[in-house]
């Protein structure tokens, strides 16, 4: 896994990390505490979520400064770790096409 020495590569892989984290916490974990009176899942997932989510847009705006991003483009990255799935998106359409792939192993 070559992809994960560069920034952009540890950036793409914390963002799959905090886009999994927030469907954990939406699509599971919130609806056992709602409905169910289950708060328990909410406590796990609810720090780890916003620890991700806070190193997430921290790493974007060092990688962002680094690598020259236009503002909007890190403001498009920015905005899509607080919408369902929106890191996937801006995995497969910002991020991927700016890593280079990976050389020999």
């Amino acid at each position: 896994m070559n992809y994960l020495k560069t920034s952009l590569g540890r950036l793409r892989l914390l963002g799959l990390l905090e886009g999994l984290s927030l469907l954990l916490l939406i699509g599971i974990a919130m609806p056992l505490k709602y409905f169910y009176d289950s708060p328990g899942l909410v406590r796990a997932i609810g720090p780890v979520h916003g620890v991700l989510f806070v190193l997430f847009v921290l790493y974007t705006l060092y990688v962002g400064i680094r690598h020259r991003w236009r503002l909007l483009t890190i403001g498009i990255v920015l905005l899509a770790c607080v919408i369902p799935f929106g890191t996937f998106y801006a995995d497969r359409k910002i991020l991927a096409p700016l890593q280079p792939p990976p050389g020999p192993q």
